[in-house]
């Protein structure tokens, strides 16, 4: 069975699982005794192991596993939920999060069996049931403690084998191979004993051979036994790896192996017998392929997923869509071809001619079901930003610890929705932000006291949507950014000279912070400088449409607001001419269009603004800007588009106005990829291509 198909399915609701236990935990660690909580983490884990096992990554199953044993034991009230049994959890998450961005890279979990995590679950298991626990030792995490050792015997030791299994065992060995006979026990409340033992003999078939069953391997797959089974293998590896390979498998309680001695056949009658348990006792794997449960068959592909090691990336492509938006899609594709069926009967009259007003009735109808058709596909698309932001709780918590500072994350607006190829990039650059507030932003406790402040500081996280954007803040209540001391570094550096350091507002020095390389931190830490990586934020916003802004008051605290487009795909734009030139601007960054007479052009500092409505306002001259020859005489008056970006304003010289159009955004790839000015292209209705200008770039 090739389970490869089923990889993407298996990465994204792994990652659900993951950040599924991460919150419980983060509830149990101030509400220990929250029975839901602990059940929901119990069932998490279940899940989580069930999907391992079935996907035949064997590793992440026996962690999985061991960590359901743990809860198992919590829901039990045999263990009480401390907070080193909380650190020992986060662990265990990384360690599966460490797995699973294996599988996203190459298919295969890796090689890490984790034995110190897995030795800690089963060390709070043996306290539960009151065992001594043993001091830590190399290896002995790949042997957890067994319970009572008179209760398990090496039943392989008296298998007696027929004459036929003597001729297998005789030529194992004629081949160099090494002679193992092995015990199996699985747990008492195992409900699928065959399918257990077809995946140990899956594991151990990995490193060598089994030439022995008992009993008979159709006696196994009719669980014809009781709580063991034995047999006989040949192998190169030592016997420490058969009984590691054969403990991977989960409901396992103990495995017993040793060097298994031959012996000789004593008189003809075995020789009858053995003739007679030939077919019996032959390996059938390929009957316990078909008929076994499913556990059995997703152990049987473990060999094809070790051969995708070197494949692509398994990268998570998929959005869960609810059925009624599926539903409006599908009824306005109907909508769709009768309109198509409409247009159709119209040009295919007997005498050639057709009725303009239905012609244009039709194509009217047309335009409304595309629309309507585009809103559709937009939410289809979009996600709420709940999947990227809901891993911060954990990571604030770490820095907290890390940072010997008391803080705490509020989170609004994790409904907020954007287009997913929005959200699957503005998870780097958010938790940039998060964590500067953290490090240089929050003061620590001492300071926070002497100021008034709480000891705890606070970092909020809000989202919310105003007209085609996103805007997301990152604020804090921390000591703010000193643009004194911002500004002195700049001269220092050499980016400013002190006369512009003396003219400068306090935006246009804040915004000093974001470029390349510009730090304030005192000394580098592993976690942020106030500054440090600013550019990348800047930078990646700024590649996904948006934008980002600061404001601050020192002493008091710090926001981030970054603004994002809805989508990048469709977009409505308004369609301009500059000379014979056409272009497109986004209509969500438009804030209105005027008639500006030549004469009310003012100069401030050499450059030419208007004032408008109470607001001084610069004006861009685009074709000076686009390098397009100059008009012969200057116009009495100019059609300027009033572009918007937070609290700023920019007049937009243009030629004509073409009105409003929806455009489909196309990338022009390396064609102009230095030219930061252009976001895209899209394809008119004459097959001409208009370019797209990127007003937050101008601005």
């Amino acid at each position: 069975m090739d389970v490869s198909q089923y990889l993407e399915i298996f990465i994204d609701e792994s990652s659900e699982h993951l950040q599924n236990l991460s919150d419980c935990i983060m509830t149990l660690e101030t509400e220990p005794d929250n029975k839901d909580t602990i059940n929901e983490v119990f069932r998490a884990a279940h899940s989580l192991k069930v999907m391992a096992g079935t996907m035949g990554f064997k590793r992440m199953q026996h962690l999985t596993h061991d960590m359901e044993n743990v809860f198992q034991e919590v829901r039990g009230e045999k263990i009480k939920v401390d907070s080193s049994m909380i650190d020992l959890l986060f662990e265990c998450l990384d360690a599966l999060d460490g797995y699973l961005n294996n599988i996203k890279e190459s298919s295969d979990e890796g090689t890490n069996d984790n034995e110190a995590i897995i030795k800690e679950l089963n060390d709070f298991i043996a306290k539960a049931n009151g065992q001594e626990v043993a001091p830590k030792e190399k290896g002995s995490a790949e042997k957890p403690a067994k319970a009572a050792g008179s209760e398990f015997e090496a039943k392989y030791e008296d298998i007696d084998p027929t004459d036929t299994e003597q001729k297998r065992i005789a030529e194992a060995q004629e081949a160099g191979g090494k002679i193992y006979g092995v015990t199996v026990y699985v747990q008492k409340d195992c409900l699928l004993k065959a399918a257990r033992a077809f995946l140990v003999f899956r594991a151990v078939e990995e490193i060598g051979q089994i030439v022995v069953y008992r009993p008979s391997s159709q006696d196994i797959e009719d669980e014809k036994f009781d709580l063991d089974f034995s047999f006989i293998m040949s192998t190169d590896e030592d016997v420490d790896k058969v009984i590691a390979a054969a403990k991977s498998v989960s409901e396992i309680a103990e495995v017993l192996a040793g060097p298994f001695e031959k012996k000789e056949v004593e008189d003809a009658e075995e020789t009858v017998v053995a003739e007679a348990e030939k077919e019996e006792t032959k390996p059938a794997p390929a009957p316990a392929a078909e008929s076994a449960p499913a556990p059995q068959a997703a152990a049987a592909s473990q060999a094809p997923a070790k051969k995708q090691a070197a494949a692509k990336p398994a990268t998570n492509r998929t959005v869960r869509v609810d059925i009624e938006k599926l539903d409006a899609l599908m009824n306005q594709v109907s909508e769709l071809i009768i309109a198509k069926n409409s247009l159709v009967s119209i040009s295919a009259t007997e005498d050639g001619s057709y009725n303009s007003q239905s012609f244009h009735e039709q194509i009217e109808y047309l335009e409304r079901i595309t629309t309507s058709l585009h809103e559709s596909v937009m939410k289809v698309r979009m996600v709420p930003i709940e999947s990227v932001v809901q891993k911060f709780p954990r990571m604030i918590r770490d820095l907290s610890r890390t940072l010997n500072k008391k803080m705490e994350l509020i989170m609004t607006g994790e409904d907020t929705e954007l287009d997913r190829t929005v959200v699957d990039q503005i998870g780097d650059p958010l938790q940039h932000l998060l964590r500067n507030s953290a490090d240089h932003g929050l003061e620590d406790s001492e300071l926070r006291i002497k100021r008034g402040k709480p000891e705890k500081g606070t970092i909020w996280l809000n989202a919310y949507q105003e007209g085609n954007n996103v805007i997301i803040q990152v604020k804090d209540d921390g000591n703010g950014i000193d643009t004194e001391a911002v500004k002195a570094k700049a001269v220092e550096r050499g980016v400013i000279t002190q006369e512009q350091a003396e003219v400068m507002s306090q935006k246009e020095i804040v915004n000093l912070l974001f470029m390349p390389s510009f730090s304030m931190a005192k000394k580098i830490t592993d976690i942020s400088g106030r500054g440090v990586g600013l550019d990348v934020v800047k930078s990646n916003i700024e590649q996904l449409g948006g934008d980002v802004e600061v404001s601050t008051v020192l002493g008091e605290g710090t926001t981030f607001s970054v603004r994002l487009p809805l989508t990048l795909a469709i977009i409505q734009a308004l369609m301009v001419e500059i000379r014979d030139e056409k272009y497109a601007i986004a209509l969500g960054s438009i804030s209105n269009i005027e008639d500006i007479p030549v004469k009310d052009i003012k100069y401030v500092e050499a450059r030419e603004v208007i004032h408008l409505r109470g607001n001084v306002i610069p004006l861009i001259r685009l074709d000076k800007v686009l390098d397009i020859e100059p008009r012969e005489e200057e116009p009495e008056s100019l059609t300027v588009v009033i572009v918007q970006r937070g609290d700023s304003l920019a007049g937009l010289v243009v030629d004509n106005l073409m009105g409003q159009q929806e455009i489909v955004i196309k990338s022009l790839g390396k064609y102009i990829n230095g030219n930061k000015l252009i976001s895209g292209a899209t394809i008119l209705g004459d097959g001409e291509v208009a370019l797209i200008l990127d007003v937050n770039t101008l601005m």
